[in-house]
């Protein structure tokens, strides 16, 4: 489970969650699109035990689902985009000048953009020598400011100022915490630069401190918030159409991009966000209408599928989480319509219990079979997860599971926060707009 916020915090002397206001960007000399190569990536070892990979995917799915739930936007831009491990995809991006190249996790659970940064990166109890991590180098950088606690882009109280910030000399403190550790260090202004356009004075958290990190990439808050990079490069809309990052590190990527064009894009459902809870303010959300598996609509109640006033319910849509999350009752309702539509295949008890995901079958030598799992939206937009979007399949032994975590055990009928979270395994095969302008999403299903 993720680590209590009072050890993160004891460790780490600095701290801020929140940064900054965007940089006012003029955007007339700006393409239409910035296309990056989107790539996805996995941080386990080809000779790890099959049985061990999983019960990491579910102990780090249970992590992120944690802290999710109760861790308290004119042209187009394209970047190749790549696949990660844990349930990311990378891309590269080019701060400072002359530029950095590093790879930086798209992550829409978050609205943070954040570097490991300088010679003296540190990172206690992680799965990584802090040497195998590349890093920011603040010193060769022309363009960089450090961010100042009487900066008024620096927008929570500096622990050192003694309340009074506007006389304090002080570096603006970063701090963030995810499901598995956190990472601390200060707030820089930067230049970002791609080959259409450069982009000056976006917010970089420097992390010179890193507890109990799995990835040893910078990260990419694409976030509901001002303070995310798509938000502060005043994008209308960003998408990207992902490939599968099954059992490798594959650089068989796709693309993310950038986009300043409003209006519709030809082939995409479009459904609304919703205004975002208090407590959840950087997530998207969207309402669920209801939920089918194969031909059946499944009996969930629309207090589960559509967020409530004090913030439980409804679906987030996350490309941080591999297999995503569901809220208990609604992980029960749809397990126990899988168990009975998949009845002909052998369940695997050992499977289940050693990899911590239900239900595992085994499909040794026969033909799979697995229903899809369809989303219908508000606003007539339909999602279809074909079966082997939502399994994750263990060749080498032919298992296959459920990988999706939930908080089954939980007293609350309620708990906090989304009731489903859709994680970025579900996405595959869709190509995913985020219209930021419009306040919607748009999808459409085809081959990345």
């Amino acid at each position: 489970m993720a680590p209590s916020t009072s050890l993160l915090l004891s460790f780490f002397i600095l701290f801020s969650h929140l940064f900054s206001a965007s940089s006012s960007e003029e955007i007339e000399n700006t393409p239409l699109t910035i296309t990056l190569p989107l790539t996805p990536t996995f941080t386990s070892k080809p000779s790890m035990d099959p049985m061990l990979f999983l019960q990491e995917l579910a102990s780090a799915s249970k992590s992120r689902a944690h802290l999710l739930k109760y861790g308290k936007t004119s042209p187009l831009l394209k970047s190749p985009l790549y696949p990660i491990v844990y349930g990311g995809h990378i891309i590269s991006l080019s701060f400072g000048t002359p530029p950095q190249k590093l790879s930086y996790l798209v992550d829409t659970g978050s609205h943070i953009v954040w570097t490991p940064c300088t010679t003296h990166y540190r990172c206690i109890n992680c799965s990584f020598s802090a040497k195998e991590v590349p890093f920011f180098k603040p010193q060769l950088s022309t363009s960089l400011k450090t961010l100042d606690c009487k900066n008024p882009r620096c927008t929570r109280e500096c622990p050192r100022c003694k309340g009074n910030p506007k006389n304090c000399s002080q570096v603006c403190p970063f701090f963030v915490q995810y499901g598995t550790g956190a990472e601390s260090g200060y707030y820089l202004s930067e230049d970002l630069h791609f080959p259409e356009k450069t982009f000056h004075n976006l917010l970089v958290g420097c992390a010179t401190n890193g507890l109990r990190v799995v990835s040893t990439f910078a990260m990419g808050g694409f976030g509901r918030s001002m303070f995310s990079l798509p938000v502060q490069m005043g994008v209308k809309k960003f998408a990207y159409c992902l490939k599968s990052h099954y059992f490798d590190n594959t650089r068989n990527g796709s693309n993310l991009i950038f986009d300043y064009r409003d209006g519709d894009t030809k082939g995409l459902s479009y459904t609304p966000f919703l205004k975002n809870p208090p407590d959840y303010p950087i997530y998207y959300y969207l309402v669920v209408k209801n939920l089918m598996l194969g031909n059946k609509i499944l009996p969930i109640s629309s207090n589960y599928l559509a967020p409530r006033s004090n913030g439980s319910g409804g679906l987030m849509i996350d490309s941080g989480f591999a297999y995503g999350y569901m809220a208990g009752p609604v992980f029960k309702i749809v397990t126990n319509e899988l168990k009975k539509q998949m009845y002909k295949y052998k369940r695997s008890r050992e499977a289940e219990e050693l990899s911590g995901f239900t239900p595992c079958y085994n499909f040794t030598g026969r033909k799979i079979e697995i229903p899809d799992l369809i989303y219908h939206f508000t606003g007539g937009a339909t999602m279809v997860v074909p079966g082997n979007r939502y399994f994750r399949f263990i060749p080498q032994i032919g298992f296959g599971c459920f990988p999706v975590t939930t908080d089954a055990a939980k007293t609350l009928e309620f708990t906090p926060g989304p009731s489903i979270i859709l994680g970025n395994y579900m996405q595959v095969n869709h190509y995913i707009e985020f219209d930021l302008k419009n306040d919607r999403l748009g999808f459409r299903q085809q081959t990345c």
